[in-house]
C-alpha cells in the first residue's frame, strides 16, 4: 500500500514563505503547542472536523449519521448562531473522526480539516503550478504542523520535487532529531527556521517544550552553510521588546556562520475563527494584533548591524513592510 500523509492544506500564490510565488504543502502534525498557534486545525496528527456555524441549518442530518454519538441535537438556528453561543455541534470527546457527519451534511457546516495524500498526489497538485514558480523564481514550500513529523514522506516528497527541478523550502520549528533534519536540510533550498524564544524555560511555558534541541540544530545547519532563513513571530508581551531583539542580534553572531536573512513577523489574530471552528477558544483573544509599521523599530536594530531583515516575509524585494 502507497505511503500517505495527512495535508491539511495546499495554498497556491503564497509570497511570504520563501522567493517568488510559492505553492505551500501543509502537512498536520506538531509536538508544539504554541499559545500563539495560527494553525490550530495542524496541530493534531489525526483528522479534524470543522464545524461552520453560520452554514449549519440544524437539520438533524449528522446527528442521525453519527455511530459514536458525538452530535449535538439540533437547536434553533439564532441559538447556535448567535454572538458568545457556547453551542458546538460536536462533542469532541466521543468523536473518532470517522467523517461520517461530513458525509452526511448537505449545507458544507461540516468540513474536514485534513486529506490523506500520496506522494505522487502531492507532486502532481503542486507541480500545475511550475509556471507560476518560472516566472518568479518561486518553488515549493513544506510546512505544517511540523513537516519533519513526516520525515520519510518528506523526503521522498522532496526527491521527486527536486527531480522535476522545482525550488524547495522546508518550514520547521527545528524541533526534531538531527538525524531525521540533516538529510531533508541537505536536500532543501532554504531552511525557513522558526525560532520561537531564545530562554528555554520561557520557550516550553509558550509551546510546551524547551529549545536546547531547536539551538542546537540551528547551530548545525549553519555550520554545514544552510541557506536559513530565520522567521521570528512578534507577539506582544513576549517576543516584543527592544532588548529581547538585541539578544537575539548577539546570538546571530555566535552562530558557524550567519543567516541569510531574518524575518519579523507581526502577531495577528486572524485565526480566530479557526478555534472556534475546532470547538476550541483562541487563547490570546484579548491581544490586538501588530500592524506592521509597529514593529519598524525592531526590524532597525537588524538592519543597523547590516543584517538583512524584513518585516512580513515576504519573497520579493523591496517588500519590508509586507504583512504576515
Amino acid at each position: 500500500m502507497e505511503k500517505t500523509a495527512l495535508i491539511s492544506q495546499i495554498q497556491r500564490f503564497a509570497v511570504n514563505d520563501g522567493p517568488g510565488f510559492r505553492t505551500i504543502v501543509f502537512f498536520k502534525g506538531c509536538p508544539l503547542r504554541c499559545k500563539w498557534c495560527h494553525n490550530p486545525e495542524m496541530q493534531s496528527f489525526t483528522n479534524d472536523i470543522y464545524w461552520k456555524k453560520w452554514l449549519c441549518v440544524q437539520c438533524g442530518a449528522c446527528f442521525d449519521a453519527c455511530p459514536q454519538h458525538a452530535i449535538l441535537p439540533p437547536v434553533p438556528v439564532e441559538v447556535a448562531r448567535r454572538e458568545g453561543s457556547s453551542y458546538h455541534k460536536i462533542d469532541r470527546s466521543k468523536c473518532n473522526n470517522c467523517l461520517e457527519c461530513i458525509s452526511a451534511c448537505s449545507y458544507g457546516a461540516l468540513e474536514s480539516a485534513g486529506k490523506a495524500m500520496t506522494v505522487e498526489e502531492v507532486v502532481k497538485e503542486v507541480e500545475s503550478d511550475r509556471l507560476f514558480y518560472e516566472n518568479s523564481g518561486g518553488g515549493v514550500t513544506i510546512s505544517g504542523g511540523e513537516p519533519t513529523v513526516h520525515g520519510e514522506f518528506v523526503r521522498e516528497l522532496i526527491d521527486a520535487l527536486k527531480a522535476k527541478s522545482i525550488h524547495i523550502c522546508l518550514d520547521t520549528s527545528g524541533y526534531v532529531s538531527w538525524e531525521v533534519l540533516e538529510p531533508l536540510a541537505e536536500k532543501s533550498d532554504i531552511i525557513l527556521y522558526d525560532l520561537k524564544h531564545l530562554d528555554s524555560p520561557e520557550h516550553e511555558r509558550m509551546t510546551g517544550v524547551p529549545n536546547e534541541l531547536i539551538i542546537s540544530n540551528l547551530h548545525k545547519l549553519s555550520a554545514k552553510g544552510c541557506s536559513i532563513w530565520l522567521r521570528i513571530v512578534v507577539v506582544p508581551g513576549y517576543t516584543d521588546s527592544v532588548e529581547y531583539h538585541r539578544r537575539v542580534v548577539g546570538f546571530l553572531a555566535s552562530l558557524p556562520k550567519p543567516v541569510e536573512r531574518i524575518d519579523l513577523l507581526p502577531f495577528h489574530n486572524w485565526c480566530e475563527d479557526k478555534y472556534g471552528w475546532l470547538g476550541r477558544k483562541w487563547p490570546l483573544s484579548d491581544i490586538e494584533a501588530l500592524d506592521p509599521a509597529e514593529v519598524d523599530h525592531l526590524l532597525e536594530i537588524y538592519t543597523s548591524e547590516g543584517l538583512n531583515a524584513t518585516i512580513g516575509g515576504s519573497g520579493f524585494e523591496n517588500s519590508e513592510s509586507a504583512v504576515a
